[in-house]
């Protein structure tokens, strides 16, 4: 059933960039590795920055406080053991402890520093329900961690993962009916590029260097 909410606006939507995963493929933390010379964590913050209200990261680890921009750290609730959706967990109780007002929060990983511009306001155009699930989709398939998440479904998760259910985010978006907002490829006079790309190995770092002076002229 389609109900009436007020258009969400981005500049009442703080966001949080997950920064939990082991990056096990990059032998690294990618948080820091630096694509064109800037640590893919400073990426992230600057892009989501444009964004949203505001900007915090969710990590298993510290980071240096010259790689976050004045964005506060808060741990991932869930640990190395819950995955992505202990990142969302602990965006969702640190947004509902520290910005009481909001009614969702928007995520990215570290590790997509192409990500497109409108996300979160696209994301946002597609919620039709107090409670409904925006996540972002392209050519390369779901991708779930880029989304905007409904702070009221914050002890549905805690819930969801102290039982002992699924660990997969597909399954808990399944749960409640998420949206799918779908991003068409970049178009470039390299040919299309997936704006979700992700660095998850050395190669990949070395393929999105190759990009980067068509991507940002």
């Amino acid at each position: 059933m389609k109900h009436n909410v007020p258009p969400l606006r981005s500049s009442e939507i703080p966001g949080v960039i997950l920064a939990g995963g082991l990056s096990t493929r990059m032998g690294v933390d990618k948080a820091h590795v630096r694509l064109g010379g800037v640590s893919l964590i400073v990426r992230a913050v600057q892009r989501l920055g444009l964004q949203v209200s505001s900007v915090a990261i969710s990590a298993n680890g510290p980071l240096a406080v010259e790689c976050t921009l004045g964005a506060p750290v808060f741990a991932d609730l869930g640990g190395e053991r819950s995955g992505p959706l202990g990142g969302i967990l602990s965006a969702l109780a640190h947004v509902r402890e520290h910005h009481p007002l909001a009614t969702h929060v928007a995520t990215v990983p570290t590790d997509s520093p192409f990500f497109p511009i409108d996300l979160v306001a696209r994301l946002g155009a597609a919620i039709d329900h107090p409670e409904r699930i925006a996540v972002a989709s392209s050519s390369g398939g779901l991708h779930s961690v880029f989304g905007l998440w409904p702070v009221a479904l914050a002890d549905d998760l805690a819930d969801w993962l102290r039982d002992g259910q699924s660990l997969r985010l597909r399954t808990w978006l399944d749960r409640h009916g998420a949206s799918q907002v779908h991003f068409p490829d970049r178009e470039t006079p390299r040919g299309p590029f997936d704006p979700f790309f992700n660095i998850n190995t050395p190669e990949e770092l070395a393929l999105a260097e190759s990009w980067l002076g068509t991507l940002e002229p």
